[in-house]
């Protein structure tokens, strides 16, 4: 069997034993292990004699016999993923285990075994104890293979209807469970076919496209009652060496900790003297909750939503709390937050008194450029260069604080007026 570091860091990367682990921690494991080959019918270890480390299996099956302690003494057929013997917390199958089928193991030697264990947790990293909001609203659960379920969260962002972010970062991540762990997301381009509801859970079924050697594709349908609302195409590549170079400059803007945050913003234009005074009435009234994500205007306004303004907004903005090293969380995160306020800056040139009017998104397309951290700040730069008839076209770059360029969007949306906005569960045109 051919074996290489990055197919053992992806093995490794599918276990649920050491999902708690950095992507170095597993390299480092896939360095010091080594691999032992058995027989049918031959013992691997035997009951309480001294075992070499941790085994895992890479291939074939193998059988504990008669397990020891109040266990019932039936034998229990181990297959790939599963692992025995001793170094993670105390003995794992304390008992003899017999190959029966070719079998090779990925042996973790007993002195190795301190890489599995979680380093205790800090004052400085007690935030990471608790998952932040956004990474609580991407969570799925899984139903079968290839087959998830999200749900819209009480205090996630909602406008009525289940937020097209929500709808993006839950399926990135959908898709994210079905590819290797060394594999990417590089792009993804989504629909929005139907209104979905916020009261009732998301089915997200993954088809796998394709699986290559660098590259993997995803496409991820969202049911609610039966009916598709959301479809999702994603693309994913293993790291490879390439060129490099940007022909993009992140404007200049005042630094993210000198400016107000989304939350004090609205709070200001309810006391704002030059505001309508039935505007600051209604501000005050509604209810605002705190998003998930920090947001904060590198050109704060406070027109109201009667004003007419430029088809165009920057913003530095960044995951409140703090996420783990996973690189795909990072990228779902950000997809996530994507879709906050993009289509609607569409609208800004044609507004005015007494005009009620809704921005509803068709579609959304990301490409990622470089790795990225969605707990750190980022500023994203929007422009809305065109809008006929009833649709309007918006780009957005985000930039790194050291200037890079790590994302590029594109967003068609549907402008309508009307003089209510309602959520209509059903087609969106």
């Amino acid at each position: 069997m051919n074996t290489t570091t990055e197919s053992v860091v992806e093995f490794l990367g599918k276990l649920p034993l050491l999902h708690r682990l950095t992507a170095s921690s597993l390299n480092r494991i896939a360095q010091v292990a080594v691999f032992k080959r058995y027989e049918r019918g031959d013992y691997v270890v035997r009951r309480d004699e001294e075992v070499e480390g941790v085994y895992f299996l890479l291939q074939g099956q193998a059988q504990v016999m008669g397990l020891a302690g109040d266990h019932d003494s039936s034998d229990l057929l181990l297959k790939q993923f599963d692992f025995f013997g001793r170094g993670i917390f105390g003995n794992v199958y304390s008992a003899d285990v017999v190959a029966v089928s070719e079998l090779t193991c990925l042996l973790l030697m007993s002195h190795h075994c301190s890489l599995l264990e979680t380093n205790p947790i800090s004052d400085s990293d007690k935030e990471l104890q608790t998952p932040c909001l956004a990474e609580r609203i991407l969570s799925l659960e899984t139903l079968d293979l290839n087959l998830f379920r999200g749900f819209t969260l009480p205090d996630a962002p909602t406008f009525g209807k289940v937020f097209g972010g929500q709808l993006v970062g839950q399926a990135l991540a959908a898709a994210t469970n079905t590819v290797e762990s060394t594999k990417i997301v590089h792009n993804l381009h989504s629909y929005f076919l139907l209104v979905g509801d916020i009261t009732i859970p998301i089915i997200y079924e993954v088809n796998l496209l394709r699986d290559g050697n660098n590259f993997a594709t995803r496409r991820v349908d969202a049911r609610q009652k039966g009916r598709t609302i959301f479809t999702l195409f994603a693309s994913f590549q293993r790291e490879q060496q390439g060129f490099d170079h940007q022909d993009s400059n992140m404007p200049q803007m005042s630094p993210p900790e000198t400016l107000v945050t989304r939350e004090e913003m609205i709070d200001r234009r309810i006391t704002e003297p030059l505001l309508p005074r039935d505007y600051r009435n209604k501000i005050a009234t509604e209810k605002i909750l705190t998003w998930p994500i920090d947001i904060r205007f590198c050109e704060p306004s406070y027109y109201t939503e009667h004003t007419k303004s430029p088809p165009r907004l920057n913003y530095w903005f960044k995951a409140r709390g703090k996420l783990s090293d996973d690189q795909a969380l990072h990228r779902c995160v950000v997809a996530f937050a994507s879709d906050l306020i993009f289509a609607c800056i569409g609208l800004n040139p044609h507004r005015r008194k007494g005009m009620s009017s809704a921005a509803l998104s068709l579609d959304h397309s990301l490409w990622f450029h470089r790795p990225l951290r969605a707990d750190d700040w980022m500023l994203f730069v929007m422009v809305n260069p065109t809008a006929f008839e009833s649709r309007g076209l918006t780009t957005g770059k985000m930039f790194n604080r050291k200037g890079e360029l790590v994302v590029s969007l594109a967003q068609e949306a549907l402008f309508k007026e009307a003089v209510t906005i309602k959520p209509i569960f059903g087609a969106k045109l």
